[in-house]
């Protein structure tokens, strides 16, 4: 991608009521725009973020033999009105219709996947059934805040798993879990396993995924050294205790939470009456799971884990590109040809072989102000070619996260980039 092209370009000054890290380096550099409280444009940088965050969720869930459908955010109020539900969710949007009818602007889906699932599941032959969806969510938040971290339209994966027994839920409860330790670490995040009441969804016992960071909202007790944490307000341990689960040291800290897991018990298969036979004859109502994780919520976590204070830096399994190919400009017109025509063969040779490259090929911009740029974008990989370099017909080669540059020959760019990008 030639930068010179896109319409959506950095801005110079934060603005001026953003909070949160998320919500400045993502507005300023131009991944989102603010439409109102809560509400965000995703740009294109910004798309291709979420887009990878969500290939990485789509790959674990069906990893999980979970199937994918797509579920209606337009819900009948039936539904709501079976579980119990329309008048004591408070952050509902509720949607009139010239029909006389109202609807709901789906927070989440237990309403539709309940009796959706039903209509195909009559015995525990026909169980476990696991199905999920990407899609957007509404809920009518007082007080929209942090960015994209909390929004009033907002990208979630809500998953629904249904069951003949408890054991059987249980279990793939637990792989679940693995699944989205193993989801938030491919997104370069390292997340805290926190036990944790369930709120409005249930009374029962749940988990969240919190990812540590300064920003946080939640105070947790977290292990140094592997997964194991707990919400402050139902401790059973304190900080500088020893971890039950490996033996490292616990301390106090602030997280994000990213992703939660519910059991949801018979609380849904209740009201729909959503019961299969089983193997001795007699029926029974169905388990259910509850499984979500915010992917535009993901994404402003990324970005509040793993930045500096001149901007973002990108874990490379989700960056917008690869690499920031930057060329800079001579007062010399042969001189600048020759950077420019240098700069298009890489940019070339690289996209050729599948290597992500966002190019800034302005001609009008100063090194200082694509430098800065380049560490607002905050992708993986800089490479900078100048007249300087192409005297030693070199490239100067800088790691977003790390300080040192060094040069690197032309013609072993290719190798070098392939090596660096080789953990994908």
């Amino acid at each position: 991608m030639r930068y010179s092209t896109s319409f959506a370009k950095t801005s110079k000054t934060a603005p001026h009521d953003t909070e949160s890290v998320n919500a400045r380096f993502l507005t300023q550099g131009g991944f989102v725009h603010q439409e109102m409280a809560g509400v965000y444009s995703w740009l294109p940088l910004g798309l291709r973020v979420l887009q990878k965050v969500s290939t990485i969720i789509r790959e674990e869930m069906n990893a999980l033999g979970a199937e994918e459908v797509l579920l209606p955010a337009l819900q009948p109020k039936e539904g709501w009105l079976t579980t119990g539900r329309w008048d004591s969710m408070d952050d509902l949007f509720k949607v009139p219709s010239r029909s006389g009818k109202e609807y709901a602007l789906g927070p989440t889906h237990e309403e539709i996947v309940t009796p959706l699932v039903q209509q195909f599941v009559k015995s525990y032959k026909d169980l476990p059934v696991a199905v999920y969806q990407l899609q957007t969510k509404f809920r009518d938040e007082l007080r929209a805040k942090s960015g994209v971290l909390r929004g009033r339209e907002f990208g979630m994966k809500d998953m629904y798993s249904f069951h003949a027994s408890k054991e059987d839920f249980e279990a793939f409860y637990q792989r679940a879990i693995k699944a989205y330790l193993q989801t938030f670490s491919r997104c370069g995040l390292d997340a805290k396993v926190v036990e944790a009441s369930g709120g409005a969804f249930t009374k029962k016992l749940s988990h969240e995924f919190q990812i540590i960071t300064p920003a946080g909202e939640d105070t947790i007790l977290a292990c140094l050294s592997c997964f194991f944490a707990q919400n402050s307000e139902i401790a059973t341990y304190k900080a500088s205790d020893r971890c039950p689960q490996c033996g490292g040291e616990l301390v106090m800290t602030k997280g994000v939470e990213a992703g939660n897991i519910f059991d949801l018990g018979q609380r849904f298969s209740e009201p729909f009456n959503f019961e299969v036979s089983l193997e001795d004859g007699s029926r029974q109502k169905v388990f259910m799971g509850c499984y979500g994780i915010g992917t535009t919520r993901l994404v402003g976590a990324i970005v509040e884990a793993s930045h500096d204070e001149r901007g973002i830096i990108w874990p490379k399994s989700v960056a917008p590109y690869h690499i920031h190919l930057i060329s800079l400009g001579s007062k010399d017109r042969d001189r600048q040809a020759h950077i420019q025509s240098a700069a298009l063969e890489i940019y070339e040779t690289l996209t050729n072989q599948n290597v992500e490259v966002l190019w800034d090929d302005r001609q009008d911009s100063s090194a200082g102000e694509k430098f800065a740029d380049a560490d607002l974008i905050g992708l993986p990989l800089r490479l900078i070619i100048s007249e300087k370099t192409l005297k030693e017909e070199s490239v100067e080669w800088k790691a977003r996260a790390e300080t040192e540059q060094r040069l690197v020959k032309v013609a072993d760019v290719l190798e070098e980039v392939g090596q660096f990008l080789k953990p994908l």
